[in-house]
C-alpha cells in the first residue's frame, strides 16, 4: 500500500504536467480558444457555455477571448468557428474550405459508406452534384417549371381541403382535429410531392400520406438526434455500442431508416421498369447513366445506393426545415398578430379570394415575402453551417488553418450582427423593404450558405414557401388552439437544423 502510495504520488506531478501541455497545445498561429481537456477537447468547456445551443456557447467564447475566430480542438480535431460575417462569407466562398468532415453521423445515414450529395467531397462530389443538378433542372429542380408549380398548387388545394372537409382517411386524423391542425405536418405534403414529382414525374395521392407525413417524422428524428458539430457520438464513436439510446444514435438510426426505406422502394421500381431507350424521369436518366458507366469502366461514382442518398439527401430539407420555417412563422402570428393582418391585407388587394396566389404573383406580395425572409434571418435555419474541412494547409485572418481542420461558420451571428441588421432583436418583416417592394440588396441573410457549397434546393424552397404559406393565408386565419395570447415564443431546439416543439394551431376559415 505504501508503494502504490509513493508510485501515486511520484506518477502524479508527470500527468498534471501532461494534461497541462496538451491543454494548450495547438497548431502554430493557431486562433485563440479555451483549453483542451481530456477526451472531448474544448468540447467540454463548450457545452458549459451553451449545452443546447451552440452557436450562442460561441457567441459567449468569442466575446471571453476577444476574438471573431475561435481555435479549439472538439476531441482530436483541430476546429475553428467563424463569428464574423466577413470571415463567414469568405470562407464559405473559397475552395479549399468546400471539404467535409468523415464523422459517425454522415457515415451511419449512407450504408456506412461516404456518399450522396450533403456530406461527400472532392471528385466524387464534384461528379454526382453536376450530375444531379444537371438533370434535376429539367424536372424543375432550381428553376421556375410550370410542371412543378401545378403540381405544388394541387397539393396546396388538398391541404386546404383537409382542413375545410377534415380527415378521409385515419392518419389524416393526427394532423387535423375540428378546426385544429397540427404544426408542422400539416405543411409537409406539398413540398414532398413536390419533390417526388422532381425524382419521378409522379406524387402519391391522398390515401397514401402516412407515409410522407412518416418520412417527416423520421426526418425530424434524426436532426434532432444530431448536435450541430458532431457531439459526443462523433467524438467517441464506440459510445453507440455501449450507450446506443442514450448517445443518440438509436434515434439517429431509427429516423434515417425512414427516408432509406422510402427511397429504396420508389427506386427498386424504377429500377424494375427501366427501358434504357427511354428516360421517363430523373431516376431513369441516373439508372441508365449508372449502366453505362458500369460497362464501360472499372471503378464509377455511380450505384443505386448513391441515388437513394441523392433522393434522400435532395429530400432532408423538404422533409424538415422549410416545414419548421412555415411553422415558426405562423407561431410569430400568434406572438405579433398585426402581421397577420398585413399579410390578408396585401393577399386580398393582390390576388383576392377566387384563385389560388402562383409564382407570378411573388413579386408583388413582398410583405409574404419579406416575412418568410426574415423568419430566416431571425431564427436561423441552419445556426453553424454544415461543418466544413480544409482541404489543405491554408490561412484565414492571419491565421494559420492546418489540413483537416473542422471549420464551421456561426450564422446566428451574422443574422444577430446590429452593424448588418440594426436592431437585429426584433422581428421586423419591413427590413427587407424599400418604397413597398422587395429590396434584395437589404438581404445580407445566408440561410442556404453561399458559394460552391450553397443549398442547391434553395429556388426550390423559396418558391414552394411562397406558394404554401399565401395559399394557406390566404383561405385561413390562425390562433391559438386554447384562445388565450402567446405571449413568448417556445423553446428552439437546437440540431442540425432550428426547429420548436410541434403544436397544434386554430385554424378558421377567414370571412
Amino acid at each position: 500500500m505504501i508503494v502504490l502510495t509513493i508510485l501515486a504520488a511520484l506518477f502524479l506531478p508527470y500527468l498534471i504536467i501532461y494534461l497541462y501541455k496538451n491543454a494548450y497545445n495547438k497548431p502554430k498561429n493557431f486562433p485563440p480558444g479555451p483549453p483542451s481537456l481530456p477526451v472531448y477537447g474544448a468540447f467540454w468547456i463548450v457545452l458549459a457555455h451553451g449545452f443546447t445551443d451552440l452557436a450562442t456557447a460561441f457567441k459567449k467564447l468569442g466575446e471571453k477571448y476577444k476574438t471573431k475566430i475561435i481555435g479549439l480542438y472538439m476531441g482530436p480535431v483541430p476546429t475553428i468557428v467563424l463569428n464574423d460575417p466577413e470571415l463567414i462569407k469568405e470562407m464559405l466562398n473559397r475552395e479549399e474550405f468546400d471539404g467535409r468532415m468523415d464523422i459517425i453521423i454522415f457515415r451511419l445515414r449512407s450504408f456506412w459508406k461516404k456518399l450522396g450529395i450533403f456530406f461527400t467531397d472532392g471528385y466524387f462530389w464534384h461528379q454526382q452534384r453536376r450530375f444531379s443538378l444537371r438533370y434535376l433542372r429539367d424536372y424543375g429542380f432550381g428553376r421556375r417549371c410550370e410542371d412543378l408549380e401545378s403540381v405544388v398548387a394541387t397539393e396546396v388545394k388538398e391541404m386546404i381541403d383537409l382542413r375545410i372537409g377534415g380527415p378521409k382517411y385515419p392518419a389524416e386524423m393526427d394532423i387535423v382535429k375540428g378546426d385544429l391542425v397540427y404544426m408542422p405536418y400539416f405543411f409537409a405534403i406539398p413540398f414532398l410531392n413536390g419533390m417526388l414529382q422532381v425524382f419521378s414525374r409522379s406524387t402519391l395521392p391522398r390515401s397514401e400520406y402516412k407515409a410522407l407525413w412518416a418520412l417527416t417524422r423520421g426526418t425530424v428524428l434524426f436532426q434532432r438526434s444530431s448536435t450541430d458539430m458532431g457531439g459526443a457520438l462523433s467524438l467517441t464513436p464506440w459510445l453507440k455500442d455501449i450507450l446506443p439510446n442514450y448517445s443518440g444514435y438509436n434515434d439517429l438510426v431509427k429516423g434515417n431508416q425512414y427516408l432509406l426505406n422510402f427511397f429504396k422502394k420508389l427506386i427498386n421500381e424504377a429500377m424494375e421498369t427501366h427501358d434504357e431507350t427511354y428516360d421517363r424521369h430523373f431516376l431513369d436518366m441516373y439508372i441508365t447513366k449508372m449502366k453505362e458507366e458500369m460497362r464501360e469502366k472499372d471503378k464509377t461514382t455511380y450505384s443505386v445506393d448513391q441515388l437513394i442518398l441523392t433522393c434522400t439527401d435532395y429530400t432532408f430539407p423538404a422533409a424538415s426545415a422549410v416545414q419548421f420555417v412555415l411553422t415558426i412563422l405562423v407561431e410569430r402570428l400568434l406572438l405579433q398578430p398585426e402581421i397577420q393582418d398585413k399579410i390578408h391585407e396585401e393577399i386580398d388587394r393582390v390576388v383576392g379570394r377566387d384563385r389560388l396566389p402562383n409564382l407570378d404573383d411573388r413579386r408583388n406580395m413582398p410583405y409574404l415575402e419579406a416575412c418568410i425572409r426574415e423568419t430566416m434571418r431571425y431564427d436561423t435555419t441552419v445556426p453553424l453551417s454544415v461543418p466544413h474541412r480544409a482541404m489543405k494547409d491554408t490561412t484565414l485572418a492571419g491565421y494559420d488553418v492546418p489540413e483537416g481542420t473542422m471549420v464551421s461558420a456561426n450564422l446566428t451571428m451574422l443574422h444577430m450582427d446590429k452593424d448588418i441588421w440594426g436592431d437585429p432583436e426584433n422581428f421586423r418583416p419591413e427590413r427587407f423593404l424599400k418604397n413597398g417592394e422587395l429590396d434584395l440588396a437589404s438581404d445580407k441573410s445566408l440561410p442556404f450558405g453561399a458559394g460552391r457549397r450553397l443549398c442547391a434546393g434553395e429556388t426550390y424552397a423559396r418558391q414552394s414557401m411562397f406558394q404554401v404559406f399565401a395559399g394557406f393565408m390566404q383561405t385561413f386565419h390562425v390562433s391559438t388552439a386554447d384562445g388565450k395570447p402567446l405571449l413568448k415564443p417556445s423553446k428552439r431546439i437546437q440540431g442540425i437544423i432550428t426547429t420548436i416543439p410541434e403544436f397544434w394551431v386554430k385554424v378558421t376559415v377567414r370571412e
